[in-house]
C-alpha cells in the first residue's frame, strides 16, 4: 500500500471523528437549550418527562412527613361525609390531600371548594383533589342541581355515553371538582351496581366506558373505572359486608383495553377471592391484598395511573384490623374515606416513621399523586 492510500485513509478518519464530534455537540446543545414546559394536562401523566420527574421531586422535597402522608387520605364531605367542622380541622392541621363531595347540592359544593382553597393558600398546603360519585345513574342524587342526564343503564349507544361524560365534566367543572370516581365498568348482574354500569354486553360496556373515559379526562378531569377486579357477578353488596368471587375473575377482561386507552384511576372493591390458584386473597378484601393490587393490576396488567380504595368505612373491610395501612402495602395511592381521619394519619405516619419499606410506598404514592396535581394544573409547572 502507498503513502496515497495511507494518507487518504488518516484524513477520511480524521474527518468522520470531526463529524462525529460535531454531532454529539450539536445533540448535547439541543438536550441543554430544551425549555421545561410551562403547563402540562392529563395526557402528559403517562408520559416519560424529565421535566415533570424533577418537577415532581422538586415539590416532594418540600413537604412535611405530616404533608407527605396526607396526600393519600381522602376523606368525604356532605350528607353521608364528614362535617365541615371535622374536615376545617383536617385542613387546618395538614393531614388530608383531597376531598370526596358526597351528597350535596352543587352551590354548596362550589362555595366550600373555594373557601377550602383559601385554607390551603392561607395554610401552605397542597391544592386537592376533589371529587365525586358523579356516575350517570348516581350524578343527580350525588350532587343536586346538576344537568340531568340518563342512568347509565338507560344509555343506549356510544354518543350518549360522550354526551353524558360531557353533561356531568361541565357540571363538575363548574364546581371545581377534577377527579370522577366513574364510569362504573361492572357486569349488570349485581343488584347494586347493576343499573349503575353500561350492561353486560363487552361491545357495549368496554367502548361505551372508553369512551366515557376519554371525554372526561379531555376535560381535565380524571376519569376511573371501578369495582376491580368487578363486582357484577357477586351477589351481595359491600356496603354491608365482605363479598367473595368463587373461581375465576370473569370481569377482569373489561380492564385491559380501559388501561390501553388511558384511563388514569382505577377503584379497588372490598370483594375477596377464593378458589383461585393464582389470585386467591386469603379472606382478605382486595383493597388490603397485594396479590390483587400490586400483582395484578399493577404488575399483570401494567396500570400505572392512581389505584383507589373503595370507600373504608364500608362492611366489607370494616372488619379488618389497620386496614389503611394494609392498603398502602397492597398498593394503593389514595385511602377514601377512611373511618376516623385523624387516627387513620396518625397510624400511617406511625408506620411510615418506623418501616422504611412502608416509607417507600408512602413515597412512590405521594409522587403520583402529585404528578397528577402538576397534570390537572392544580400545581404550577415550574
Amino acid at each position: 500500500m502507498n503513502k496515497n492510500i495511507y494518507y487518504t485513509i488518516f484524513f477520511l478518519l480524521l474527518f468522520s471523528s470531526s463529524c462525529s464530534s460535531q454531532n454529539i455537540n450539536d445533540q448535547q446543545k439541543n438536550i441543554n437549550t430544551e425549555v421545561a414546559p410551562t403547563e402540562y394536562n392529563l395526557d402528559d401523566y403517562l408520559k416519560s418527562s424529565s421535566f415533570l420527574d424533577n418537577r415532581v421531586n422538586e415539590i416532594f422535597s418540600q413537604l412535611s412527613d405530616t404533608s407527605i402522608v396526607a396526600q393519600l387520605l381522602v376523606p368525604a364531605i356532605g350528607k353521608y361525609g364528614q362535617s365541615k367542622k371535622t374536615i376545617d380541622s383536617c385542613i387546618s392541621s395538614g393531614i388530608i390531600g383531597g376531598l370526596l363531595m358526597l351528597n350535596g347540592t352543587k352551590e354548596t359544593f362550589t362555595t366550600w371548594i373555594k373557601e377550602f382553597e383559601n385554607i390551603n393558600s392561607s395554610n401552605g398546603n397542597l391544592p386537592f383533589l376533589y371529587s365525586a360519585d358523579a356516575e350517570p345513574s348516581l350524578v343527580n342524587r350525588k350532587i343536586i342541581g346538576s344537568q340531568t342526564v340518563k342512568k347509565a343503564n338507560q344509555i343506549i349507544s356510544k354518543q350518549e355515553a360522550i354526551q353524558s361524560a360531557t353533561t356531568i365534566s361541565n357540571d363538575l367543572l363548574s364546581i371545581g371538582i377534577n377527579y370522577n370516581f366513574a364510569p362504573v365498568v361492572d357486569f349488570s348482574k349485581n343488584k347494586t351496581v347493576g343499573y349503575r354500569g353500561f350492561g353486560s354486553k363487552r361491545e357495549n360496556l368496554i367502548p361505551w366506558s372508553i369512551e366515557f373515559i376519554k371525554k372526561t379526562q379531555s376535560k381535565n378531569i380524571i376519569a376511573t373505572a371501578k369495582h376491580f377486579p368487578g363486582h357484577g357477578l357477586v351477589s351481595g353488596d359491600t356496603h354491608q359486608s365482605l363479598q367473595v368471587i368463587d373461581g375465576a375473575l370473569k370481569e377482569l377482561s373489561t380492564y385491559p383495553p380501559l388501561i390501553k386507552s388511558g384511563v388514569l384511576s382505577v377503584m379497588v372493591a372490598h370483594i375477596a377471592v377464593k378458589n383461585n390458584s393464582k389470585y386467591d386473597t386469603k379472606g382478605l378484601p382486595a383493597t388490603t391484598s397485594s396479590i390483587i393490587v400490586n400483582d395484578l393490576l399493577r404488575d399483570s396488567l401494567g396500570f400505572k395511573g392512581l389505584i383507589v380504595t373503595d370507600a373504608m368505612n364500608m362492611g366489607g373491610v370494616t372488619q379488618v384490623k389497620n386496614s389503611e395501612t394494609k392498603s398502602i402495602e397492597a398498593g394503593c395511592d389514595i385511602i377514601l374515606m377512611p373511618v376516623n381521619v385523624f387516627q387513620a394519619h396518625k397510624n400511617i405516619l406511625t408506620k411510615y416513621k418506623e418501616d422504611n419499606s412502608f416509607r417507600k410506598s408512602v413515597h412512590e404514592s405521594a409522587k403520583k399523586i402529585i404528578r397528577m396535581k402538576i397534570c390537572l394544573g392544580i400545581i404550577s409547572a415550574k
